[in-house]
């Protein structure tokens, strides 16, 4: 066999899955003929063999669906194509609330789904029992129905997918155990494999690391993060049943369970509260098509209370008690997309359960991605680049992974805050916001003060759809920032530092925004696609001559990092360096702010000193700062970046100088961007998002010295129009809350989705950002219809404005 493994290809694939082989499909698809695909077995031998097979076609975000309704529309066309049959059976799903507050939960999937363009239906508990009359509904509220899910043979689909890939071309090569990866600057080379007691290396242009469970192993060959951990998944299979077939899926989420009927037998899976990690010390080398131990005493209450909701299961005997190992993410995203540290490597892995839904989508994004090098549409969600690189940690790993997996079937409450593994990274002032009352979330391993508790009350969330226990808090909070002086921990941005003879005609190549501007201007601005698609919304300090400070959010720092050097030409004379650890950070934000600054620091706060968008030096206290005048809450405000060291000294001078300023929460940031329609990177703008219908074309200078990413496709939008255009929303109903993902109706119409929403305190309502098609139109014909927005089921009246509501001018930055 060793003599069919080449010594060249263009693309190597490691792992012979359902995602390997997808990818390897639709590689071939795209006309790369020269693939070779390395699987240590057999094909579908890890996980892909014992999936369930389910295929559900709404996700949480619009690229998601679009991603798992292409799979769907795949293996319905791959018998045709390669002669295997995929066993895809579209006969629908029930998903049932035991609970109000789940309830709720589904009405509110159900608008999504509309929003997304998948058939949808709501049930009343009857019509539950007229889709699935096995079903005991006791306690049950409601349901939804999706007719277009269903399911597949899960090793069916990978082999046809790997038969179409061989048909196109492709070598797949099983037995063949990958030992090592080559890399040489940031560039993979070559892969190292092991076979038949032979040893070799294919040199090769990219390598795609599908490893599954094993692609975290398969990451550290190459110095590559990829977070990930495998937990023993459990299902039994009945016997066979008289007269069961053909019947839907039918999920209960509240009892962490789901049901599929296949060949005449139930298969009852669930998705506990606390999963069991498996393999801490590395999965065994000789792996292949194994099962676990057998655990009925962890399974146990899934079955008993799974023998109340469809009584028929008392009376089949059990065929199969399985538990086989599958990996899950931290976040439960999977992981896609070229590695950030390698930008040959790329990865796909990861799929938290939902691996065959996934891997036909998954598959034909990557491919379009490594043919493009462009992200092909919004994939910012399951970016691999969105990982923070602590996450490679086994111990942390293991100890998310028992919350990860029972969170697919937990309530999905907006601000849902992880247990597992936190206080991993804190900023300076962490213990001083404690004391102030702070109640700290945690994003991107960061524990930020989310908002502050009263003395006496209690520092956690309460869930629920509506207003939570800190809406109350977060509303004086909002009220510091609009009529006092408010200030919030902004250390957990990121910040990075350009530096060398050539940064300002690099940063010119890749920002949209004229870096040419004197030390000490601020420079608000995108970094751009080749579509004029927004990879990143940052701020620019000019430091000095040939020194920039990028600051860009905590989430997307990896990500920005990797956008930056992967752009790089080696004829730069630049340096690229992350200093978020170096610099707190202190927003100083309100109409009295200038006042509280000049209470802690003899600096000149005035306008005709210090002006909007400029940054200084400043003494404070007894240390040393650099005061940047913007603002994200739309207020007259400085974000003040100060030494880590001084960092507590700071904050003590503050607090000691007995000034009107008040600690505020990060949410209390996001009620006031939004009301001032300030962009949120990864909800409002992704690389999907043209910045010019973004309304983000006043950053973008095309007239600079120089070419730029995205500047042809800038000009191109401004010549032909917009296709669509962002307004904002307030919702009439002032009890009612907007998150994302909302149906936006236009004259009765669904025309669009809620990008992002929060609750406008000062406005008085819910507020949403989103867009709507406007070919041809006006900003007042975009206007003069009237909207809905539709909010679990019920459409409640908006008002609609392509101006910010809050400030429209822009006034009070400037005060």
């Amino acid at each position: 066999m060793t003599k069919s493994i080449p010594q060249s290809a263009r693309v190597v694939i490691i792992g012979g899955g359902v995602i390997g082989c997808s990818v390897a499909y639709h590689l071939t698809k795209l006309g790369w003929t020269d693939v070779v695909l390395l699987e240590r077995k057999k094909l579908t031998s890890g996980t892909t063999w014992h999936a369930a097979g389910l295929i559900a076609q709404l996700r949480s975000t619009m690229a998601a669906t679009r991603l798992s309704k292409y799979s769907a529309d795949l293996y319905a066309k791959l018998e045709a194509e390669t002669g295997v049959s995929t066993g895809l059976a579209q006969y629908g799903s029930v998903s049932v609330a035991l609970t109000e507050a789940r309830q709720e939960e589904l009405l509110r999937n159900a608008s999504m789904a509309r929003a997304f363009g998948v058939e949808v239906e709501e049930l009343s508990p009857k019509e539950v029992k007229e889709k699935y009359e096995h079903i005991n509904l006791d306690g049950v509220h409601g349901g939804v129905w999706l007719p277009g899910d269903g399911q597949g043979d899960p090793a069916n689909i990978a082999l046809a997918l790997a038969k179409g890939a061989r048909q196109n071309g492709a070598k797949i090569i099983e037995g063949a155990r990958v030992t090592g990866i080559d890399v040489d600057h940031r560039t993979a080379r070559g892969v190292r494999w092991e076979a038949d007691g032979e040893e070799g290396v294919i040199t090769t242009d990219h390598v795609v690391n599908c490893g599954g469970m094993w692609a975290h192993e398969v990451g550290q060959m190459a110095g590559v993060n990829v977070p990930l951990h495998a937990c023993e998944h459990f299902y039994i299979v009945t016997e066979n049943i008289a007269g069961l077939k053909h019947m839907p899926v039918l999920r209960v989420p509240d009892e962490c369970a789901y049901y599929k009927e296949d060949a005449g037998k139930i298969l009852l899976g669930a998705f506990e509260p606390k999963a069991k990690p498996w393999a801490m010390d590395g999965i065994p080398k000789d792996f292949e098509f194994d099962e676990l131990p057998p655990d009925f005493d962890h399974f146990e209450p899934i079955l008993e209370q799974a023998i109340e909701r469809v009584p028929m299961l008392a009376e089949a005997g059990i065929h199969t008690f399985f538990n086989g190992p599958e990996s899950f993410t931290p976040d439960d995203a999977y992981h896609l997309g070229p590695s950030p540290e390698v930008p040959n490597l790329w990865v796909a892995a990861g799929f938290n359960s939902i691996g065959i839904q996934s891997a036909g989508g998954a598959g034909m994004a990557l491919a379009q991605w490594m043919q493009d090098g462009e992200m092909p549409f919004d994939l910012v969600d399951v970016d691999i680049a969105r990982n923070q690189t602590f996450q490679r940690n086994r111990r942390y790993l293991k100890e998310r992974a028992t919350e990860s997996l029972g969170l697919l079937y937990q309530d999905h409450w907006p601000f849902r805050q992880k247990e597992t593994a936190r206080g991993i990274r804190r900023s300076p002032f962490h213990a001083q916001l404690g004391e102030l009352g702070a109640v700290f979330g945690e994003f991107a391993g960061w524990e930020r003060a989310n908002w502050f508790a009263w003395p006496g009350e209690p520092r956690e969330y309460q869930y629920s759809w509506g207003p939570q226990n800190w809406f109350a808090n977060a509303a004086h909070e909002h009220t510091r920032i609009r009529e006092g002086c408010g200030f919030y921990d902004m250390s957990s941005f990121g910040k990075i530092k350009i530096d060398g003879v050539h940064a300002e005609a690099f940063l010119n190549r890749v920002c949209g925004g004229d870096m040419a501007v004197p030390p000490g201007k601020i420079v608000y601005t995108q970094m751009l696609n080749s579509r004029g698609g927004v990879e990143a919304d940052v701020t620019v300090t000019r430091l000095s001559e040939f020194s920039y400070l990028m600051v860009t959010p905590a989430a997307t720092l990896v990500k920005d990092m990797a956008w930056l050097r992967r752009h790089e030409d080696p004829e730069d004379a630049i340096f690229i360096t992350d200093i978020t650890a170096g610099e707190a950070v202190l927003a100083v934000m309100g109409p009295k702010a200038r006042d509280v600054l000049q209470a802690i620091s003899p600096a000149d706060f005035s306008n005709e000193a210090f002006p909007f968008g400029t940054a200084k030096d400043i003494d404070i206290g007894l240390g040393l700062a650099r005061a940047h005048r913007v603002s994200y809450v739309g207020e007259l405000g400085w974000e003040v970046y100060i030494p880590s060291d001084m960092a507590a000294h700071v904050m003590e001078t503050l607090i000691e100088a007995e000034t009107e300023a008040r600690p505020v929460g990060l949410h209390t940031m996001d009620n006031c961007r939004i009301e001032r329609a300030f962009r949120h990177m990864g909800h409002d703008i992704t690389p999907e998002d043209h910045v010019v219908e973004a309304g983000l074309g006043f950053a973008v200078k095309t007239k600079k010295n120089g070419d730029f990413i995205g500047r042809d496709a800038v000009l191109r939008k401004r010549e032909e129009g917009l296709q669509r255009r962002m307004l904002q929303f307030k919702l009439s109903d002032p009890a009612a809350m907007l998150y994302h993902n909302e149906p936006i109706v236009r004259d009765g119409k669904i025309v669009g989705h809620i990008a992002s929403g929060a609750y406008g305190h000062t406005l008085g309502g819910a507020i949403g950002l989103g867009y709507v098609p406007c070919v041809g139109e006006s900003i007042d014909d975009s206007l003069s219809s009237t909207y809905e927005i539709e909010v679990a089921g019920r459409r409640i009246g908006a008002e609609a404005s392509f101006k910010p509501m809050y400030d429209p001018k822009g006034e009070r930055l400037k005060m």
